[in-house]
């Protein structure tokens, strides 16, 4: 695939980002696409090696070790160099329902593997997704394709993220009459509101929706399922229901002061933003959002949301940032027992990080320490918080790491607004009563194992809500594998692929 010395012919190059301080201006994506000559180049370092693990999606040493989606990468790659743009769109949505998205917000687990990343640098496949899928909207092939046939089966999906979506998608194109519901004002679950518009344009996914509408699927917003609309009256309407609702209950921090004012979870805090920008033709108008502006910022929780909460932040004119993470700083590089081809455990300093870094002259993260307390001013809100040092502990009884509290390491910090960054504890208890479906002990929709089904005879779980919080491509498989079950149960049989 490619050129077969084009991994040492041509150098990596990506897509170019804006400035800190001047990206940090708008709320706009920052990234600026290679000329299509120049992505044509990239294509051809992809160099034909004897095991592409970047499509593999393998399960290495407990993390995904390239592509879960499976995305034939090589050959897309191969198809570009040649400047077969056309063929190559098709070699990549027959894998991924939306490059639109991945290409913008998945953090390129094939980049990762790419065997010629093992001595040099990967190849730049994140942006060569990203110029195929654009490339292919600009000449007209990511157009609506409606099925030609329909079966008269009917479809409910409940939630709009990224895995209803893909299940959607894929029943859609079978002929299944498709409805999704979403209990937000618009489509697009964790794309629309979980993840800032710095990272992904919310046209974006107005655009995709578009095509999804033409080509016969039917969006019901404003609805919450199991709230506004009955479980037992979609049952009835329904020949099959997937419930794709994500992992939307946020794990919380309990301690003394929580009750204080300026203290929120950092989804509802990135939601009022978009929220705000979308209903402003995207300016911040006071008072329509949780605003960081001018104050003293403390963001629990590391990981992709953290790093969202602190480059929103910035934007705002937060007077300061901090950023507490609970586990040791990553190293920088691999260390032994993390070889290739498994995920890098290193530490990324990503775009929020990086402009942290540029405004205030320091990394906002400090490693290894927790809140204690809250404190709380005259009026309720809160005004400091008490830190306390951790260090890692092994566990007698068990023989597991745990991190505990350092005796005398507590110090005060001033803060006016906490952002609660600390991840999702599972599905929403109100959906799942509803429906009757059994949880595990993660609250996560229980299945078979490698199944969709849940014990409720034709209701299907997929994504976050079924396999717990994870990345968009992931959602998306999940999405894809239970549309295929789904449809084998409806007919008996499927042609609809996964992979």
């Amino acid at each position: 695939m490619g050129k077969p010395t084009g991994f040492m012919d041509y150098s990596r190059k990506d897509k170019a980002a804006e400035p800190p301080k001047s990206r940090i201006k708008h709320f706009n994506e920052f990234y600026t696409p290679l000329p299509k000559e120049e992505q044509e180049i990239q294509g051809a370092r992809c160099m034909a090696c004897g095991v592409p693990f970047c499509q593999s999606g393998k399960m290495l040493n407990g993390m995904a070790s390239g592509c879960p989606l499976h995305n034939l990468v090589p050959e897309w790659n191969d198809l570009i160099y040649n400047g077969n743009w056309e063929e190559a769109y098709s070699r990549l949505v027959k894998t991924n329902n939306f490059p639109e998205f991945t290409s913008r917000v998945c953090p390129a687990l094939c980049e990762n593997v790419c065997t010629c990343g093992l001595y040099g640098e990967p190849v730049s496949t994140k942006a060569n997704e990203y110029g195929i899928i654009e490339n292919a909207y600009d000449c007209g092939y990511a157009k609506a394709r409606p099925p030609k046939v329909r079966t008269g089966k009917k479809v409910a999906v409940i939630g709009s993220g990224p895995s209803g979506l893909a299940a959607a998608d894929q029943l859609n194109r079978r002929g299944h009459f498709v409805t999704v519901y979403e209990r937000e004002d618009k489509v697009g679950g964790l794309l629309r509101y979980g993840i800032p518009n710095m990272k992904l344009e919310k046209q974006i996914i107005d655009r995709k929706i578009a095509i999804m509408e033409e080509e016969g699927v039917v969006f019901e917003t404003n609805c919450n399922v199991g709230k506004d609309v009955k479980a037992a009256d979609l049952m009835k309407k329904y020949d099959r229901i997937i419930l794709t609702c994500g992992a939307s209950n946020p794990r919380d921090i309990k301690v003394p002061g929580r009750d204080a004012e300026g203290i929120y979870f950092a989804v509802d805090f990135l939601k009022s933003t978009t929220k705000a920008l979308w209903a402003n033709h995207m300016e911040l108008k006071d008072g329509a959002y949780i605003s960081a502006k001018g104050k003293n910022v403390m963001v629990i929780g590391g990981g992709d949301t953290g790093n969202d909460c602190v480059g929103t932040c910035i934007r705002h004119g937060a007077k300061s940032v901090l950023q507490l993470e609970m586990m040791p700083k990553a190293p920088d590089e691999r260390a032994e027992n993390n070889p290739w081809p498994e995920w890098p455990r290193i530490c990324k300093t990503d775009y929020g990080q990086q402009e942290a870094i540029d405004v205030f002259g320091h990394d906002p993260r400090v490693y290894q320490t927790t809140v204690k307390e809250f404190v709380k001013d005259k009026k309720g809100a809160v005004c400091k918080a008490i830190l306390v040092k951790l260090k890692p502990k092994k566990d007698e009884k068990t023989g597991r790491m745990t991190m505990s509290e350092v005796a005398g390491s507590e110090y005060t910090v001033d803060v006016e607004l906490v952002l609660i960054a600390a991840g999702f504890l599972g599905s929403e208890s109100y959906v799942t009563k509803a429906f009757g479906v059994e949880t595990n002990e993660r609250t996560n929709v229980k299945t078979a194992p490698g199944e969709y089904e849940t014990n409720v005879k034709n209701v299907f779980a997929a994504g976050d809500m079924h396999r717990g919080q994870s990345l968009v491509v992931w959602a998306i498989r999940e999405g894809r594998e239970a549309a295929q079950k789904v449809d084998l149960s409806l007919m008996g049989y499927t042609n609809l692929s996964v992979q």
